[in-house]
């Protein structure tokens, strides 16, 4: 088994093709560094090759997922170093809006408690969210006199009713798992001591789909958004013949669609099996 780590932020935990992550500053309500930010990219671009890797979920320690940016080792510490200002903003952003987003394998989101401010573009770049009914999320940049910047206001704008973002983004008030899930910021809530079991439920599940099926349609799904119709045309034309690509570089081929057409099997009843597994 690779081993990936140590951090000094952060717990890497591989079983079964399920690999946790988990924010480790617990006294601090898992408020991100730049050390976490340094940790959370090196570990991401590790496990985006990993081959034991095939579902990543992302928690974090304590009764918090992440209470946004510390803002006295982000903001305060580096004083006038531009240099260290300019990299911790960039490897800040690097690894929440982009590697996190796009990662190569299905990405869950297990929001335990405490999630204000920068944790909202890590919900948004994974490609699923659950959360314990107690949980607390927040925007309370408006409170201390600034704006939800950090991509913030992007994500909820992108994830949220235009209504619900401006709501909270302006009054800093907070919600709790519950309506998170009622207003579609997340996929569901459930009570804090079935959080595990339902995330993990949801893992293994996909761990029973085609990994390469599971990237494409990620990739399509976050990618096309923003494309015209002619544009997203072309561009999912070439998606699927990548798909055919890579299967048949693995020697799968068109196995299910043939199986399929001979009746053998039904795609909305189930996830296909190959012959070879």
């Amino acid at each position: 088994m690779a081993t990936i780590g140590p951090f000094e932020t952060i717990l890497v935990d591989k079983a079964d093709g399920i690999t946790t992550v988990t924010f480790n500053r617990p006294d601090k309500r898992n408020a991100m560094s730049p050390q976490l930010h340094q940790d959370m990219y090196d570990a991401l671009t590790a496990l985006e090759g990993d081959d034991e890797t095939r579902v990543l979920i992302v928690t974090g320690a304590g009764k918090a997922f992440s209470a946004g940016q510390d803002l006295k080792s982000y903001f305060r510490d580096v004083g006038d170093d531009q240099a260290q200002i300019t990299r911790n903003k960039r490897v800040s952003n690097d690894w929440r809006n982009r590697v996190l987003r796009m990662f190569p394998k299905p990405t869950i989101a297990m929001i335990n408690g405490y999630c204000f401010g920068g944790a909202f573009p890590i919900v948004a770049a994974c490609d699923f969210a659950i959360a314990a009914d107690d949980a607390v999320f927040g925007l309370s940049e408006v409170n201390w006199g600034t704006l939800p910047g950090g991509m913030v206001s992007k994500v909820i704008t992108m994830q949220m009713s235009y209504r619900d973002a401006l709501y909270y983004a302006m009054t800093g008030e907070t919600f709790d798992g519950r309506h998170a899930a009622e207003m579609r910021w997340i996929n569901r809530s459930v009570p804090l001591e079935q959080l595990q079991d339902e995330v993990m439920t949801l893992a293994r599940k996909l761990l029973t789909i085609d990994p390469v099926a599971l990237q494409a349609t990620k990739e399509a799904v976050k990618q096309v958004i923003e494309m015209s119709q002619e544009e997203a045309f072309y561009w999912l034309l070439a998606k699927e013949n990548e798909i055919k690509w890579r299967h048949s570089l693995a020697g799968r081929g068109s196995e299910g669609i043939d199986k399929f057409l001979a009746k053998e099997y039904r795609p909305g009843l189930g996830a296909f099996k190959p012959d070879a597994e």
